[in-house]
C-alpha cells in the first residue's frame, strides 16, 4: 500500500470460510486488492475490524490454511482500459480466457496472473492534437484502428490536464508513452480505473432517444431509451438468451458488452460459441469486432460474479466516454444476488427477505444507476450506456426479492413468460406484465421520426390486448360463441395483433429485424381491418362473415417480405373490397 511499511502491508490468515478469508496483522482500506495465501490468490477487503480484516477471494480457496501470508497491494480492484478490449473474452476479474487456456489448458489454475490488455501487441497511433496545445481531462489526443468497424479514441485520463510537450505518430504498445505533457506527465494508450467507481462525465442528459432493437414488441409497446435501464426476467427455457442475442445483434448501439454472470456452463458455452460466429448485419463483419464478452459461469468462484458486473460496466463507461452508444447485457443479476447472499451468510450478517442481504436493493440500484446518456469530459459527441439486466427468478416467481428490487430501479420491464414459450410464441414477452416508463419522454422522437399518431396507434393495440385478457375468463367458462358479436370481433383483432405483429422469428432472414416504419404500418393495417369490421358489424353484417375475410391474413405475410409496403397496401384494399361486398349483400 502506498505510504505503508512492509510490516503493515503484510499479515497472516486467521480463518477461512469458503470464499471469505479473515486476516490479522495487516492494515487495509475498504476494497483494497489483496494477495491471499502462498499462491497469492486475488481478493478484496469487504469488512474492517479493529484487529482483523475480512477478504472475499475471487478464486477457489480449497487447501488454504491459517497462518499463510496475506499481502496488501495498496490498490483497489481495477480494469485495464485501452485498445484490445473489443473481440476479447474475459473472466470476472478481466483475465483473458483464451490466454489462460493457452497457458494452462481447459482448467484455470489458482493464482493465475495475466494482464487484461496485451502488453506486446503494437497499435498504430495517429495524433489529433499538436505539440504546444493545451489538453484537458477526457480530451481525445489520438486514434487507433481497434477493429475494422470501431475507431478507438485515446483520451487524456480523468483528473489530468496540461500542455502537450511531445506527441508523435507511430506503432506503440499500450504501456509505451505516446505523448508527454509539460508538467512531466506521460500519457499511454492504457488507462487504469477502479471498477467500483463510476467514471466522471460533464453532464448527465435526459434519455430521450430510443434504443431501437428491431424487435416489434419492444420498440412499439415497451421501448427502452438510449442511456436507460431495463430488466428482462424469465424462468429457464423462456428465451432470455435468444432475446439478449437479438438485442446484441440488432440494437443500434455502437458497442456491446455481454456479461455472463453465474450462468450455467452449457448456456455460457453456447454464447461463447455463437457470438464469435454472429455476423453484424450493419457491417457484414463478425459481431465480435464491436463486442466484449465477460464469462463467469456458475461453477466459478461466487465472489468473482460481483467483480464481473463491475468490470463490465466500467468497460462500457470507457467507450461511452469516447462518444459511443454502448449496450450492456448482464445475464443474470440473480446469480450475482445469490453470490451476495452466500458471502453475507458467511459474514454472519442479519439476513433480509429470503436470506438475501439487507443491502441487495442498494447494490442493484448502484449498478443500474451507472446507465445514462451523457456529455463526456472533453468530447463533443454524446455517449450512452444502456443496461439490460436479465433476472432468473426461481420458478418464474416475479414476486421474489431480486425481481422486485430490479423493478424499483429500472424503467423498462420485459417480463418473459414460460407459458408463451411453451405455446411457441416468441419473443415470449408477456404484454400484460411488461411496461416502459420511457414512453412519454420518447413520444416527441417517435412523432417526429416515425408518425404523428404513433402513440395513439400503440395505445389502441394495447387497449385491445387488455380487453382480450378480460374476456378470456368468460371464454374459458362458456366459449367464445356465447359472447356478444362485438366482443367476438375484439378477440379476433387481439389474435391478429398477437400472431401477426407480436410474434417474431429470430431465425428468419427478414423477420429477425423490423424497422419502426414497418412496425407502424403493420399496426395501422390491423387497426384498419378493426375499424372497417366494427363499422360493418354496426351496419348489420354478421360477425362470422367478418371473421372469414381472407385478405386480412395477408398482413401476416408482410413480416417475411422486404416489399412490405405493397403487401400491406394491397391487403387493406382487399379488406375494403370484401367488407364492401358484405355490406352490399345486406342492403
Amino acid at each position: 500500500m502506498k505510504g505503508k511499511t512492509d510490516a503493515s502491508a503484510k499479515g497472516r490468515i486467521f480463518r477461512v470460510s469458503g470464499p471469505v478469508v479473515i486476516a490479522e496483522g495487516i492494515d487495509a482500506r475498504m476494497h483494497d486488492l489483496m494477495r491471499v495465501g502462498k499462491e497469492q490468490l486475488m481478493g478484496e477487503v469487504i469488512q474492517i475490524n479493529p484487529d482483523k480484516i475480512t477478504i472475499q477471494v475471487y478464486e477457489d480457496t480449497s487447501g488454504i490454511k491459517p497462518d499463510e501470508p496475506v499481502e496488501n497491494t495498496g490498490q483497489p480492484l481495477i480494469a485495464e482500459l485501452g485498445p484490445g478490449l473489443l473481440t476479447s473474452i474475459y473472466d470476472g476479474i478481466q483475465r483473458p480466457l483464451p490466454v489462460l487456456q493457452s497457458m494452462m489448458g481447459d482448467y484455470i489454475l489458482r493464482g493465475a496472473k495475466t494482464p487484461g490488455l496485451d502488453r506486446k501487441k503494437k497499435w498504430h497511433f495517429k495524433p489529433v492534437v499538436k505539440k504546444g496545445e493545451d489538453v484537458k481531462e477526457g480530451q481525445i489526443i489520438g486514434t487507433v484502428k481497434e477493429t475494422n468497424v470501431i475507431e478507438h479514441k485515446v483520451m487524456v485520463p480523468p483528473g489530468v490536464s496540461g500542455k502537450i510537450k511531445a506527441i508523435e505518430e507511430g506503432d506503440f504498445t499500450v504501456e509505451e508513452t505516446v505523448a508527454s505533457l509539460a508538467n512531466g506527465r506521460k500519457l499511454t494508450m492504457m488507462q487504469i480505473w477502479p471498477i467500483r467507481k463510476s467514471r466522471p462525465c460533464k453532464e448527465k442528459l435526459t434519455p430521450e432517444i430510443p434504443l431501437i432493437t428491431g424487435q416489434r414488441i419492444l420498440d412499439a409497446l415497451f421501448p427502452l431509451a438510449k442511456g436507460g435501464a431495463g430488466g428482462i426476467p424469465g424462468p429457464f427455457g423462456s428465451g432470455k438468451t435468444v432475446t439478449q442475442q437479438q438485442l446484441a445483434k440488432w440494437s443500434d448501439a455502437d458497442i456491446v458488452v455481454y456479461i455472463g454472470c453465474g450462468e450455467r456452463g452449457n448456456e455460457m458455452t453456447e454464447v461463447l460459441k455463437d457470438f464469435p460466429k454472429l455476423i453484424d448485419p450493419k457491417t457484414n463483419r463478425p459481431l465480435m469486432e464491436r463486442t466484449v464478452l465477460i464469462a463467469n459461469t456458475s461453477n466459478m468462484p461466487v465472489a468473482a460474479r460481483e467483480a464481473s458486473i463491475y468490470t463490465g460496466i466500467t468497460i462500457a463507461e470507457y467507450y461511452r466516454d469516447m462518444g459511443y452508444d454502448v449496450a450492456l447485457m448482464a445475464d443474470s443479476t440473480s446469480r450475482w444476488a445469490e453470490a451476495m447472499r452466500e458471502i453475507s451468510s458467511r459474514l454472519e450478517e442479519m439476513p433480509g427477505e429470503e436470506g438475501y442481504p439487507a443491502y441487495l436493493s442498494a447494490r442493484l440500484a448502484e449498478f443500474y444507476e451507472r446507465a445514462g446518456r451523457v456529455k463526456p469530459l472533453g468530447v463533443a459527441k454524446i455517449g450512452s450506456v444502456s443496461i439490460i439486466g436479465a433476472v432468473s427468478p426461481p420458478g418464474g416467481d416475479l414476486s421474489e426479492p431480486v425481481t422486485q428490487s430490479t423493478l424499483r430501479v429500472v424503467k423498462t420491464f420485459w417480463a418473459l413468460d414460460a407459458k408463451l414459450a411453451h405455446r411457441r410464441h416468441f419473443p415470449s414477452i408477456n404484454w400484460l406484465n411488461s411496461y416502459s416508463l420511457y414512453e412519454t419522454i420518447l413520444e416527441p422522437w417517435y412523432t417526429k421520426n416515425v408518425a404523428a399518431d404513433w402513440k395513439s396507434t400503440v395505445n389502441e393495440c394495447k387497449k385491445i390486448l387488455q380487453e382480450e385478457d378480460k374476456l378470456q375468463e368468460i371464454v374459458q367458462l362458456v366459449g367464445s360463441d356465447a359472447l356478444p358479436e362485438n366482443e367476438q370481433l375484439t378477440l379476433e383483432i387481439a389474435r391478429m395483433i398477437r400472431e401477426f405483429f407480436l410474434q417474431q422469428s429470430a431465425y428468419h432472414e427478414v423477420d429477425t429485424f423490423c424497422d419502426l416504419r414497418k412496425s407502424y404500418k403493420m399496426m395501422k393495417s390491423i387497426l384498419h381491418y378493426a375499424d372497417k369490421a366494427r363499422y360493418a358489424l354496426k351496419a348489420g353484417v354478421h360477425v362470422r362473415n367478418l371473421l372469414e375475410i381472407k385478405a386480412r391474413n395477408r398482413i401476416a405475410d408482410a413480416k417475411f417480405e422486404k416489399n412490405h409496403e405493397k403487401i400491406l397496401s394491397d391487403a387493406e384494399q382487399a379488406i375494403d373490397k370484401e367488407i364492401e361486398s358484405l355490406l352490399m349483400e345486406i342492403k
